[in-house]
């Protein structure tokens, strides 16, 4: 069976696309199969995302390793059994289409409280939370007091995983390799900085997820967008020296692949 990534925050702007983009691409590029999903159904970062990859490949006629988008299958809610959640059906139908031709499967998830997002992480054998260093980002995690030391406790998001728990629980599955990823941290010794880490680490023992690196604040990736490109992809468009900033930004990937610790996967990017 495929081992199913999820990236999930219930906030926007914490960078859950261009994480998404870059594991999927990084495991494509070390020979991976890897398919994609985006349960934004608004927005679709990810899926734009591809979409302008594809683009920038046919128009440029390279070849650059591509994890393969899916889009939620249509359904007629006549077929759907009476009691049973058609999203629910779609995301099922979705899976099990993707198994077939997928090592892994990565879905991205909207930044917000939705019925595919909750199922999603039920099904994920590997979470993905990108969290930015700041306490705004944090109340989604744990509720904190005002000096921002003392965790009173769980917030929101941290109670949805707990249910996708649960849920796996029950189901006999094995329980979610839960990671939260701390980007946007600042290169300085602050003390906000100095507080986050505390809090971030001992909430990790608390509920239970590891702690892993993330991508610092770069003008690069949003320049890379529009043309659905990658940090790995720089050298084979053309650019013969990377400035310190991307190689930087290269190293940044390669250890949050490192800490992910995905079976099977031998980090070579």
């Amino acid at each position: 069976m495929a081992h199913i990534i999820v990236v999930g925050n219930e906030k926007g702007g914490a960078g859950k696309s261009t994480v998404s983009m870059h594991l999927a691409t990084a495991l494509a590029r070390m020979g991976h199969r890897v398919g994609t999903l985006d349960l934004d159904l608004r927005q679709r970062s990810l899926g734009r995302y591809t979409e302008n990859r594809a683009e920038f490949i046919r128009k440029s006629g390279m070849q650059l390793p591509t994890p393969a988008y899916h889009d939620l299958p249509e359904m007629d809610p006549a077929t759907v059994p009476p009691g049973e959640n058609i999203y629910d059906r779609r995301l099922s139908a979705a899976i099990e289409t993707m198994e077939a031709d997928s090592d892994f499967i990565l879905i991205d998830c909207p930044g917000s409280h939705t019925r595919l997002s909750q199922v999603a992480h039920s099904l994920a054998d590997t979470l993905i939370t990108p969290l930015n260093d700041s306490f705004v980002d944090f109340d989604l995690l744990a509720r904190i007091d005002s000096q921002g030391e003392k965790i009173l406790g769980p917030s929101v998001y941290s109670e949805m995983v707990w249910n996708a728990r649960q849920l796996r629980a029950q189901a006999g599955l094995k329980p979610i390799d839960w990671v939260v990823v701390r980007n946007r941290v600042g290169s300085q010794r602050m003390v906000n900085k100095e507080k986050m880490e505390r809090a971030v680490d001992l909430l990790s023992q608390r509920i239970g997820f590891r702690v892993a690196p993330g991508f610092s604040e770069r003008v690069i990736f949003r320049e890379l967008f529009p043309r659905g490109l990658t940090l790995l992809d720089l050298k084979d468009i053309g650019v013969k020296q990377l400035n310190m900033s991307n190689i930087a930004a290269r190293q940044e990937l390669r250890d949050l692949m490192k800490a992910l610790n995905l079976k099977g996967v031998e980090v070579t990017i």
